[in-house]
């Protein structure tokens, strides 16, 4: 989720009003920051436009015809939601309060146990494991505090960016508001000097209670992520943000709703990367040293049974939310996450007792192997191009954190079938694990006895294919998109829905898409031909759709073209986007759809094209 530092593309948000007959507002706002700039960020314009008349303003501040600028909506696949409101989503309910709540105490049972256990191993006068167990406690949370505290600082702060959002989301209530008679105005805005100085008291009033506030809200904050409580304060809003979804009406229900989604997206990134940062590390240091000690104490059970809970709930939860935030997605269901969680449970432990059985006996080699391994999954990752980021150095930064969560278990990064990519994987991990194990148990030397051995292998091999037994389970039964077998038949057989438009073939060999916000450029095959050309009709033209009041509502457009599941959206991504889109949904009096660029199907120019 990145605060939008660098980003190498400008994408402009546009946000479309349906004509109301007494007002009309064309708002477009100046440029930021000077786009020659090479620190101008990417979001450098919001326009805005209610469209009653022919024209709309464009990103770049060239007047154009609203079809131009409204592209079609991308073409859904079959067996995903309808296109709607991005946040026309169930009611909070209270299994969702219930995974929240559980989330929450899997959060305490790990951290807890982690320091418990450090301090018996200090009263023990066993520094070492003292040392490495607080290691891996302090470290990881040290970095998700900052890396939460730059969010707040960023969603909290008055940027520029926040300024012309600002400014667009009064236009929008302006222009949703009915008109007000002109003798009305004409008598508030003649109130004399004694109206005009009470008000300006009231202002200086209200600004100095503002600032307080704020001043509170940021010593509330910096204490909050000192006390390392980011996590426990993010899942007690997103519960709070829930409940009043659930008991407000429209249209702030969906308001909150739409913050508890961004809210539990913030929190499933924070908590994955500290999973796969002390969890997974914490859970192979414990069972090397039960291995090594040759006893299990209970302080060293419990951290180790609540690392691994820890490290399978947040990927189930992850997975969940983030099917959830896609309008293009089927959610999963919390039957399919519980399914999904045990197939990681299991995995994961397979995995972690084979590292912990190699390294030790082979703590150098076992050092370097995790290395090669990191190594490989994150080339690995790199080829297969990801997209989840804004920017090239936090994608790259975004790949070699999957290839840590790589050396213990699949992740998806990639769109499309990936069946081939997890069976490759799974025989890796499998092969690997063989190895591993057997190679501890012909060089352990005579500690553990020939019973305890075999015990330890055969739990290596039936944790792994135990959690094979439920992958297979959730991808052939509770996969949100089917079975695996029947997935692509039901797919061809399934018939398109209403109002869908027809599947584009592939765009001319001729044709090259320019940057967005930029109109389509194409080949110049003749040097000498008018700049400026009227385009020759192609049979009939269908009758373009106008929004009316009422039954298409606000539409906010962003210029980028949608990431790929398993990515984010965008607007869960850059944080701009989401400060934006917050300010002008809260404005407009019914629930906007969000809209991305389509690739497949290119932009009209009217009746005039530009040959560049």
């Amino acid at each position: 989720m990145s605060d939008g530092c660098a980003s190498p593309y400008r994408p402009s948000l546009l946000f479309l009003y349906p004509p109301s007959p007494h007002t009309h507002t064309d708002l477009d706002p100046p440029k930021l920051r000077d786009p020659s700039s090479p620190s101008s960020p990417p979001l450098s314009i919001i326009s805005l436009s209610s469209p009653p008349t022919n024209m709309a303003a464009k990103s770049d501040g060239a007047a154009v015809s609203p079809r131009s600028q409204i592209a079609a909506d991308s073409p859904s696949r079959p067996g995903r939601r309808a296109s709607q409101s991005l946040w026309d989503e169930p009611r909070y309910s209270a299994a969702d309060c219930c995974w929240t709540l559980g989330a929450l105490l899997v959060f305490f049972s790990d951290g807890a146990s982690d320091l418990w256990l450090a301090a018996d191993y200090y009263l023990r006068r066993e520094y070492w494991c003292f040392a490495l167990t607080l290691v891996f406690v302090i470290i990881p949370s040290v970095v998700v505090q900052v890396l939460s505290f730059r969010w707040f600082a960023y969603d909290f702060s008055e940027t520029p960016e926040s300024g012309a959002a600002a400014a667009a989301a009064a236009a929008v209530a302006a222009a949703s508001s009915s008109a007000v008679d002109g003798n009305d105005l004409n008598a508030k805005d003649g109130g004399g000097e004694r109206g005009g100085e009470r008000g300006a008291g009231r202002s200086a009033t209200g600004g100095r209670a503002r600032g307080c506030c704020r001043l509170f809200v940021w010593l509330f904050q910096a204490l909050v992520h000192i006390l390392q409580l980011a996590q426990v304060w993010r899942y007690v809003r997103a519960l709070y943000l829930g409940a009043q979804s659930r008991w407000r009406r429209e249209p702030e229900r969906r308001h909150f709703r739409l913050r508890v989604m961004f809210e539990s997206a913030d929190i499933c990134v924070l908590r994955l990367l500290e999973s796969f940062l002390k969890s997974a590390p914490q859970l192979v240091l414990q069972l090397s040293i039960m291995i090594v000690s040759g006893e299990v104490l209970p302080l060293q059970g419990l951290s180790a049974s609540a690392s691994l809970m820890s490290l399978a709930w947040m990927l189930a939860s992850y997975q969940k939310v983030l099917r959830d935030s896609r309008d293009d997605k089927l959610p999963m269901s919390y039957k399919a996450a519980g399914v999904h969680m045990l197939w990681h449970l299991f995995t994961i432990g397979a995995r972690a007792l084979a590292f912990a059985l190699f390294a030790s006996v082979f703590q150098l080699y076992f050092g370097i192997f995790v290395v090669a391994h990191w190594c490989a999954m994150t080339f690995w990752i790199i080829r297969g191009e990801t997209d989840f980021c804004v920017s090239k150095w936090e994608e790259i930064v975004y790949n070699m954190m999957v290839g840590v969560v790589y050396v213990f278990c699949w992740f998806s990064v990639r769109e499309g079938r990936t069946r081939r990519r997890l069976l490759a994987y799974s025989l890796t991990v499998c092969a690997e694990n063989a190895a591993l194990t057997a190679a501890w148990y012909l060089h352990r030397g005579r500690r553990p006895s020939d019973l305890r051995a075999v015990a330890a292998v055969c739990a290596v091999a039936g944790s792994y294919a135990l959690g094979t037994f439920f992958m297979a389970v959730y991808y052939c039964l509770l996969h949100p998109d089917g079975p695996v077998a029947g997935r692509g038949r039901a797919a061809a057989k399934r018939p398109a829905p209403d109002g869908a438009p027809a599947p584009s073939g592939p765009p001319p060999p001729d044709a090259l898409s320019g940057p967005p916000g930029t109109l389509q450029r194409t080949k110049d095959r003749e040097r000498d031909a008018d700049v400026f050309q009227v385009r020759a009709p192609r049979g009939p033209r269908a009758p373009v759709r106008r929004p009316t009041p009422g039954t298409e509502g606000p539409v906010i457009r962003i210029d980028l073209p949608r990431k790929s599941y398993p990515a984010w959206d965008a607007h869960y991504i850059d944080r701009r986007l989401r400060k934006t889109i917050l300010l002008l949904e809260s404005a407009a009096p019914v629930a906007p759809r969000i809209q991305y660029r389509c690739l497949a199907a290119p932009k009209e120019v009217a009746e005039y094209e530009t040959t560049v």
